[in-house]
């Protein structure tokens, strides 16, 4: 019981990552500026990760200098430009429907870069989580982009390799600092590139600020450090499919918050998608194979009771007999 209720925490801490995560895009469409993605994504990483590296008052040496700027390209500097390129390029949900896919892409690359087999459980989960997604946000207008399809691919694969690597890299000191390293490296990386396509930074006021606060803080700062513990703890692929918790949250806020529209179809893409992360975790598999199983033994036990009985009373009921007449 100890070992099941250790193995079902490490899910839970890492769900933090795509529930903040999910509230992105409420707060990005209602509290900061618009058409500034890549400022945005900047202010997301840079801040927090500087905090970070000056509250614990350490620096990468040796090669963790470059391993911190290539995770923090790919986990969120290079990932997030891809991202929102593909999100300002693809309508009607088509780049959350993408990448979607980073599971299945995780589990490829995990198999082939540190040979960690996907299992059943996990590719099904991911193929179901994916149509899941598709009835949550994917709309039949959708028109495909080139440039948008290709950044939406490419936000998958970048990301992949970079939890791969989170994992085939063993960490030379604790989570939360690392984390920092990465979070400074992807915000040096994404500032020049918003000036170059954004220019200035845009006007911003209290409101914009606290918004920034809260995306730097718990949207990105917290959400990376619970993601990589379950990265260090759990099978990539589960941790992948921990992800597709994002867009359910994000419908969930966009229906309560912007009032947007929910029908049976997205009602059943939130059941898919639930059931494929599930279905890809190992702890909730064996818990449920062992409840069905003490279950049916127990059914078992029943019917052999119910059986038995009778004959069990009778002789006991012979031996009380035996016993009077002696």
């Amino acid at each position: 019981m100890e070992n099941t209720s250790w193995t079902w925490r490490t899910p839970a801490v890492t769900v933090v990552a795509p529930v903040a995560w999910g509230s992105t895009y409420v707060v990005t469409e209602n509290f900061l500026p618009p058409d500034r993605p890549l400022f945005s994504a900047a202010v997301r990483a840079l801040p927090i990760g500087l905090v970070i590296v000056a509250a614990r008052g350490q620096l990468p040496r040796g090669s963790w200098w470059w391993k911190s700027l290539v995770l923090g390209t790919c986990n969120m500097g290079l990932f997030f430009a891809l991202l929102f390129t593909a999100a300002y390029r693809l309508p009607g949900g088509l780049a959350s429907t993408v990448t979607a896919m980073s599971p299945l892409a995780v589990m490829l690359l995990a198999a082939v870069l540190i040979r960690e087999r996907a299992t059943v459980a996990g590719i099904g989960g991911g193929i179901v989580g994916v149509a899941g997604v598709a009835l949550l946000v994917l709309r039949s207008d959708a028109s495909v982009d080139p440039i948008g399809l290709l950044a939406a691919i490419g936000a998958v694969l970048v990301s992949g390799i970079g939890f791969v690597l989170v994992k085939r890299w063993e960490r030379p000191t604790d989570l939360i600092t690392v984390t920092g390293w990465q979070l400074t490296a992807a915000g040096f990386v994404l500032v020049p590139i918003a000036l170059l396509v954004e220019g200035r930074p845009p006007h911003v006021d209290g409101t914009n600020i606290a918004a920034y606060v809260y995306l730097g803080t718990i949207g990105t700062g917290l959400a990376y450090v619970c993601w990589f513990h379950g990265l260090s703890r759990m099978p990539a692929g589960s941790t992948a499919l921990v992800g597709l918790v994002n867009p359910v949250v994000g419908t969930a806020l966009g229906v309560v918050v912007m009032h947007e529209a929910f029908g049976a179809a997205q009602l059943l893409g939130v059941v898919l998608v639930l059931g494929g992360v599930l279905a890809g975790q190992p702890a909730a598999v064996s818990t449920i194979r062992q409840q069905v199983g003490s279950r049916l033994q127990g059914r078992a036990q029943k019917a052999s009771t119910l059986v038995v009985g009778p004959d069990t009373i009778s002789s006991s009921a012979c031996e009380i007999g035996v016993s009077g007449r002696a």
